[in-house]
This record gives structure tokens, C-alpha cells and sequence, in this order.
């Protein structure tokens, strides 16, 4: 991870300092993120634009890093893990299309950023973290936050939540060597699954179950960290 810019701490200096009030100063930067890193690329989901201009990045990451929060990188959030760039996230957002009335299983729940996106697009989110610590930080962090319809466990992704079962749509934040079948087994037929697959080398892929099994399409070549099997 790379060490905050002068600019970044002179603006940190101003928050300790109270000469500029921090929410102003990310309330900004947000709207910047939004313009900058999405609209200015190929993210055109009003729908994920807005889940993306609401939610409060800088509350997801450690304080430290805070003020790096909408940068276009990602960000170490401990336990070698890390939050993904604000693009990745808005990109697989929009590449699961999702409606209002779904219900969504996340794999790999991390700081709960990811969740909290899609907890203002849709009815129900299930998340999966396989480090303890990280899955009950981000329990309590999204429940201070008021957020209703998400559940997170304490769990192995690869086996999914099979009581939840089946998914309109899956996104995994973390990359398996290989395409989970368990994890196809748990979509509805017509469900979108958006998963990295790869070892050093990652695709992104768009994964539609079909009442045969599925189809696969590549999306883009991505770097997340490896999914943990227990």
C-alpha cells in the first residue's frame, strides 16, 4: 500500500485540526468519486451511481487510510485484506443487474462496503466473511449504520448460505482458482453470479445459470485477493 500523498496529509492535518469539517471535505470528495472514477467511465446505472454516492466509503476503511477513502485504489483493511477500488465495486454492481425485490448473496463481506451498496439496491443481503474478526466488525459497523436487510455470518464461502437459497444474483469479492459449483447450485435458473477466477493471473466473469448448468462470459482482467477455503 502506498504512503499518503502530501496533499492527503496536509487535508488530514486540517481534520484534526477542525479548519475544515470532515464530512464537507468526503461529502466532496464522494461527489468527485462518483463524476471522475464511474460517470466518466462506463458505469450508467442511476440506480448504482446513487447506492455509490450515498453510502460513506471513508466509514468502511481503517482511520488511517480514511483519507485516501475515495481514491482510485484499493485499500488495506487488515488481516491482509483489502477494499476494493471504488470502480470495481460500482462495475460488478452493474454487471449483476439487480432489481429492488432480489435477494443477493455476497461472498467475502470484508469491511462491508460491497454490502452496504447493495443494501440500497435491494431487499435482502447475505454476506459471508471467512475472518472472524472482519465478519464482526463489519456486523456491527453495518448495523451502527442502520442497515436492516443485511445478514452476515461467520463462514466458509465456498459451501455459500444453502438456507438462504437459491440467489437472484451472487458477487464474490475474493478470487477462487476456479468457478465454485456450489455456489452456481445456489442461483435460481436465470440468476447472475459476478466472480474473479484465477490464480496470479484473474478474469472477471459474468456467470448466468441455465437450466442445463451455466454460461460463462469474461468481463475484464481484475487482482483481488485469493478466496480462503477453510
Amino acid at each position: 500500500m502506498r504512503s499518503l500523498t502530501a496533499v492527503e496529509l496536509f487535508i488530514f492535518g486540517f481534520f484534526i485540526l477542525g479548519a475544515v469539517p470532515v464530512k464537507d471535505v468526503f461529502a466532496k470528495k464522494r461527489k468527485t468519486m462518483v463524476e471522475r472514477q464511474l460517470k466518466a467511465r462506463d458505469i450508467t446505472d442511476d440506480k448504482v451511481l446513487s447506492a455509490m454516492a450515498k453510502v460513506k466509503r471513508e466509514l468502511f476503511v481503517p482511520p488511517p487510510v480514511q483519507p485516501a477513502a475515495y481514491e482510485d485504489y484499493p485499500l488495506s483493511i487488515g488481516y491482509g485484506q483489502t477494499i476494493s477500488q471504488p470502480y470495481i465495486v460500482a462495475y460488478m454492481t452493474q454487471a449483476a443487474k439487480l432489481k429492488p425485490g432480489d435477494k443477493v448473496l455476497e461472498i467475502g463481506t470484508g469491511s462491508g462496503y460491497q454490502a452496504a451498496i447493495l443494501a440500497e439496491l435491494v431487499k435482502e443481503v447475505y454476506t459471508i466473511e471467512i475472518l472472524e474478526p472482519l465478519a464482526r466488525q463489519a456486523e456491527k459497523r453495518l448495523s451502527d449504520s442502520g442497515y436492516k436487510n443485511i445478514q452476515v455470518k461467520f463462514g466458509d464461502g465456498y459451501r455459500g448460505w444453502q438456507e438462504h437459497a437459491p440467489y437472484d444474483a451472487i458477487i464474490v469479492t475474493a478470487a477462487p482458482s476456479q468457478i465454485p459449483q456450489e455456489l452456481v447450485n445456489q442461483l435460481k435458473t436465470g440468476g447472475l453470479m459476478v466472480v474473479p477466477v484465477g490464480d496470479f493471473f484473474q478474469e472477471l466473469y459474468l456467470i448466468e445459470k441455465t437450466e442445463d448448468g451455466f454460461t460463462t462470459r469474461t468481463l475484464l482482467p481484475v487482482r483481488f485477493v485469493p478466496m480462503i477455503k477453510k
